[in-house]
């Protein structure tokens, strides 16, 4: 604790940045300590706490809490003092975790060291002590999981639902996440993809993960996101609350969602909007996420696998060739409207004609027969302007004007409402809600305009 306190003492700045300058340069041992900040963002507000439904009492745990970056997350997004509790085995890292605490204004935190699966130092009596928030960013595939205990026979009953395998402790942090979860907890986990098709006894313990209904939702997240390691990671969220109610599982492939970072992948804000925005609301998004009901993960032909890619195709559109086209000459019509009945589907540029009606007849125009024959060839279509002219071509047709008009009216729209707000900021305000509030009021202006993602703007 005194050490801490002198740590403070000599960072007049934001020690917490300076780790996570430092975490890209760490040796593959102690990267595992730290959790990316925009996972941790996506994980604290996937489990469901928010000034609304947390209070005083509210506890959050994490198992494996390393420097204490998830825990922090968590109590941003309750927006108050809650109750913090972690175990961290390096004993270096634990005295970090304190240290960030009390720079964060939690003092009153209280990680504890050691072994979480060997000697568990949260209990009431001889049971794990539970919580309302259980979060955590165990090491990936622990070989050495076991040391220390004998899983057939624990004290704290977390391997009920079998013993993972002696070499791949994932499952283990997961049991004793579920097991440290109040009846009405949530929680999430961030595991390496192979918890959701791994084999043998790990199959046991899925399908038992399935059954339970405590399975609220996975999302996949983009490879080498993570320090010390390249492998893809995903989140599984947790929530016991409406288990019983549960019909089956929201799964997000959020893989292609990110921007390199130097060596690194990294998640951009739209990324992180994006899926938490997509998880909340449980919207089934094509190529992107789905709610896949229990009937189909039971199926003979799934048994309880869980691999994203079997739910969500998220591969690029096929670039399909046409090889009358090749020979002939000409643009295959479906290449310019598409072809929702094709398998898999051709989208085309359909949404741009829906736009652009007129535009897209004055670009193409039917394809002759060749020869000297009357007629047009099915299906095939040819430039009505020189390649040359296809740009100004658009850029000077009234339907591109109206659009161009529709989004500047929208883009000004959103301007004159938050120009008092940011005139208004005060020195006193909250920089981080102004920025939220007028990047949310922008996300909610450009969902009303046509072939722009919101997200991007």
């Amino acid at each position: 604790g005194s050490l801490a306190v002198e740590s403070v003492a000599a960072f007049p700045w934001n020690g917490w940045q300076a780790c996570r300058g430092i975490s890209g340069n760490l040796a593959p041992e102690y990267a595992q300590f730290y959790t990316p900040s925009e996972v941790s963002r996506v994980i604290a507000q996937v489990i469901g706490i928010s000034p609304e439904t947390a209070v005083a009492s509210t506890t959050a745990y994490d198992p494996t809490c390393g420097s204490g970056s998830l825990l922090l997350k968590v109590a941003a997004e309750a927006g108050k003092h809650i109750t913090l509790e972690g175990q961290e085995k390096d004993v270096t890292t634990a005295g970090l975790a304190r240290m960030n605490m009390i720079l964060h204004d939690f003092p009153t935190a209280n990680i504890l060291n050691g072994n979480t699966l060997a000697n568990p130092k949260f209990k009431d009596g001889e049971q794990l002590r539970t919580y309302d928030y259980v979060v955590a960013n165990p090491p990936f595939s622990d070989k050495g999981w076991s040391a220390g205990l004998t899983p057939e026979d624990d004290p704290w009953q977390r391997f009920a639902w079998g013993a993972p395998p002696a070499k791949q402790g994932d499952y283990a942090y997961l049991l004793h996440i579920v097991r440290s979860m109040k009846s009405s907890g949530k929680g999430a986990v961030i595991l390496p993809h192979g918890v959701l098709f791994r084999g043998h006894a790990e199959a046991v313990i899925r399908k038992q993960l399935v059954r339970s209904g405590y399975l609220k939702g996975i999302i996949g997240l983009p490879a080498n996101l993570f320090y010390g390691t390249g492998i893809p990671a995903c989140i599984l969220v947790l929530d016991k609350e409406n288990a019983r109610a549960r019909k089956g599982i929201f799964m997000i492939d959020a893989s292609k969602s990110f921007i390199k970072d130097g060596n690194k992948n990294r998640l951009r804000e739209q990324d992180i909007h994006r899926i938490v925005d997509t998880f909340k609301k449980q919207a089934d998004v094509a190529r992107y996420a789905r709610r896949v009901p229990f009937d189909e993960i039971t199926d003979p032909k799934n048994d309880f696998n869980l691999n994203l890619p079997r739910y969500i195709d998220s591969s690029a559109p096929e670039d399909r060739h046409d090889l009358h086209a090749h020979m002939n000459g000409g643009i295959p019509e479906r290449d310019i409207d598409g072809d929702p009945a094709a398998i898999p589907p051709v989208p085309g540029l359909a949404a741009y004609w829906q736009v652009f009606p007129d535009l897209r007849q004055r670009l193409f125009s039917p394809l002759p027969l060749a020869g000297e024959g009357p007629g047009v060839r099915a299906g095939y279509t040819h430039l009505a302007v020189d390649p040359s002219a296809i740009k100004p071509t658009i850029l000077e047709h009234d339907e591109f004007a109206a659009f161009r008009r529709r989004i500047t009216a929208l883009f000004d729209d959103w301007r004159s409402r938050n120009r008092p707000v940011l005139k208004g900021f005060g020195v006193n305000g909250q920089p981080k809600a102004l920025i939220t509030e007028i990047g949310e009021d922008l996300l909610e202006t450009f969902r009303a305009a046509p072939l722009l993602d919101p997200y991007d703007i």
